[in-house]
Parts: structure tokens; C-alpha cells; sequence
């Protein structure tokens, strides 16, 4: 029989800390070894309890949920960090700041209507931990050693570049499109985020790299020059108009959104050859789909463990497809810039 997975509980508030357990606990896959009352007794209780995934909040005495993740995922082999919190339904901001500083999901404790809503938690917080958990869970399984990476080569020209990631996502983002430029085909991008949150990270990815970073309209079609970002909670496919490629949305039957599978295997099937890039993340989304791509002619590429906040998503990509090309995000955008440009990417 499967171990429950090991979940840590961090709220200031002893009622919320009871109902989070009792909720986490209903089905019996999932098991709270632990509480902690402010950020700083959760840093304590992750290094003695090594729990699988953590139940955050945000507003804490002593240590704050923000800077508590950020010194939860400095470390070696840190749990997955899931926000629980009110501050959701005050603007997406606040699950960006999260996203940032390592979380690899967010939920709020709020309905629509406002105020605590504890079915809401009934309904969705085991299903997140659990796939965190079981993500983070599955990276501590030992592996061979990854072989050094071959060059992989594009068969066709580029017709669009496909970009996924999860935790520490928009920070590598950042720093890919800013090494990658404007380019002459569009650029999709399926980040893990929840479902307000598209709208702030393109404003805050537009204002640091001076790039068109737009949020994904249903049906809508693809732009030379331009990033477009699957909002949360939905999923985006490739198909192919007369005119281009186009971007349909609708949530399929996946554990996280925007899924990364679903964007590279329409990709696979659209698009008549390009780029995918797997940036940091925990989990395996985008490498059932990575051998398609391949087959398809499209160049793979994936972060460097080392330069990774999380390096599950590249590590399953690179177990995938071994020929894949690894470099930071920096020398990835770089990557992308040569291979559709085949020169240095203009203003």
C-alpha cells in the first residue's frame, strides 16, 4: 500500500489549521504531520518533517507565506508549496508575488462572493496537494544520471516556438524572452498559474522585456512578433486556419492548467516545424508529448537542473527525448533567437 503523502499545514489562525486538516485528511491519501503557526516555525518543521507539499498561507506574524516559500525552495529538495489564502480576491498580484517566490499552485479561501468558503477547500485543495505531492514524491526517486546533451537539430523551418513551465516560471520567462528578442514567428507559452493571474504576469513580463506579451483570447489567431500566454484554468491547443496557426481554449482533463502536453501535442499535429522549450517546474508536464514534437522535426530544449528553482519538468523532457539541448534560460532564449533568425534578433 502507497504511503499517504505528507502534507505540512501553515496558518496563524488554529480554527483554519483544524479545518485544513480535517479536509486534507477526508480521503485518506493525504496525512498532516505537521503544523506552524508563522513562516519561521514552518521553515523548522519543513527541515524535521521533509514533508511532499506544504499548505501556505500568506499574512503571518514573525515570517510571512512569501518569504517563507522563498527560503523553503532555497534548499535542497524542497517540498512543493501550495498558497491557501484570502488574498486571491484582492487581484492576482499577490499570486503572482507567489508564483515567484516558488509556489507551485495557489487557492483561495474565498468564494466568488467573498468570505471564508470551506466547501471551495473541500472541493479543490486535495487534488492540488495531491498532485504537487506526488510530483515533488516522484523527484526523490532515484534516476540514472542524465546523459550529456547532443545538439538536436530543427528538419523544417520554424513556424512557431512553444514555451511551458511551472514553479519559478516567470522568473525564467524573464530572462529567456529578454535574451530571445522579438522574433518573426509567434511564441505560445503554457504556464502553470491560477486562473486571474495571466493578465498580471504579461503586464509584468511586458514591462521587463519591452516584448508584445499578450493573454490568449479563444480562436484568436498568431502573430509574427508576438508572446501569448494561456490564462489559467484553461488549457491552449494549436490549430490550423487558412491564414496561420490559431489558438483554441477549453479545459481538458488535466491536474494543471495551462497544460503543457496539451499545448506541444497540437503543436505536433499544427505546425509545420519550430521550437519547444521546458523552463523550470515540478512534475512531468510536456514530456509525454516532447517525442511527437521530435518527430515532427521541432528542436527540444530544457533548463539546466542547475539553474532550476525546480527541475522536475526539464528532467522528465530530458528522460523523453535525451538529445535535447539544456541551458539556462538565458542561453535558451539565446538558442531560440539563432535557430529562428539565424542572426541576432532585431529591437
Amino acid at each position: 500500500m502507497t504511503e499517504p503523502l505528507k502534507v505540512l499545514v501553515v496558518d496563524d489562525s488554529a480554527f483554519m489549521r483544524l479545518a485544513l486538516k480535517r479536509i486534507i485528511e477526508a480521503e485518506g491519501d493525504l496525512r498532516v504531520v505537521g503544523e506552524a503557526n508563522d513562516g519561521a516555525a514552518a521553515l523548522d518543521q519543513v527541515a524535521r518533517l521533509a514533508p511532499d507539499v506544504v499548505a501556505m498561507d500568506i499574512e503571518m506574524p514573525v515570517l510571512d507565506g512569501l518569504e517563507a516559500t522563498r527560503r523553503i525552495m532555497a534548499g535542497a529538495a524542497p517540498p512543493a508549496i501550495v498558497m491557501v489564502s484570502h488574498h486571491t480576491q484582492e487581484g492576482s498580484a499577490m499570486a503572482l508575488a507567489a508564483m515567484q517566490a516558488g509556489a507551485a499552485d495557489w487557492l483561495s479561501k474565498e468564494s466568488g462572493l467573498g468570505g471564508l468558503d470551506l466547501a471551495h477547500l473541500d472541493r479543490e485543495l486535495r487534488g492540488r496537494l495531491r498532485h504537487w505531492g506526488g510530483a515533488q514524491r516522484a523527484r526523490r526517486v532515484p534516476r540514472p544520471p542524465e546523459p550529456a546533451p547532443t545538439p538536436s537539430t530543427a528538419h523544417g523551418a520554424a513556424e512557431v516556438v512553444v514555451i511551458g513551465a511551472s514553479t519559478g516560471g516567470p522568473d525564467a520567462l524573464a530572462e529567456l524572452f529578454n535574451a530571445m528578442g522579438r522574433l518573426p514567428v509567434p511564441v505560445v507559452v503554457a504556464q502553470h498559474m491560477p486562473a486571474a493571474m495571466a493578465p498580471d504576469l504579461a503586464r509584468a513580463l511586458a514591462r521587463q522585456t519591452c516584448l508584445d506579451i499578450v493573454v490568449a483570447q479563444d480562436g484568436q489567431r498568431l502573430k509574427e512578433g508576438q508572446a501569448v500566454l494561456i490564462p489559467g484554468g484553461q488549457d491552449g491547443a494549436l490549430l490550423r486556419r487558412a491564414d496561420g496557426l490559431s489558438l483554441r481554449l477549453q479545459a481538458r482533463a488535466s491536474a494543471a492548467h495551462p497544460s503543457v502536453d496539451v499545448l506541444f501535442a497540437s503543436a505536433a499535429i499544427a505546425a509545420r516545424g519550430g521550437v519547444a522549450a521546458v523552463l523550470t517546474g515540478m512534475g512531468q508536464d510536456g514530456a509525454q508529448a516532447a517525442g511527437a514534437l521530435a518527430r515532427r522535426g521541432f528542436t527540444l530544449l530544457a533548463q539546466s537542473p542547475q539553474s532550476c528553482v525546480v527541475p522536475g519538468m526539464p528532467g522528465a523532457l530530458l528522460a523523453a527525448v535525451p538529445d535535447a539541448e539544456t541551458g539556462t534560460p538565458a542561453e535558451i532564449g539565446q538558442r531560440i533567437k539563432a535557430l529562428v533568425r539565424g542572426q541576432p534578433a532585431g529591437p
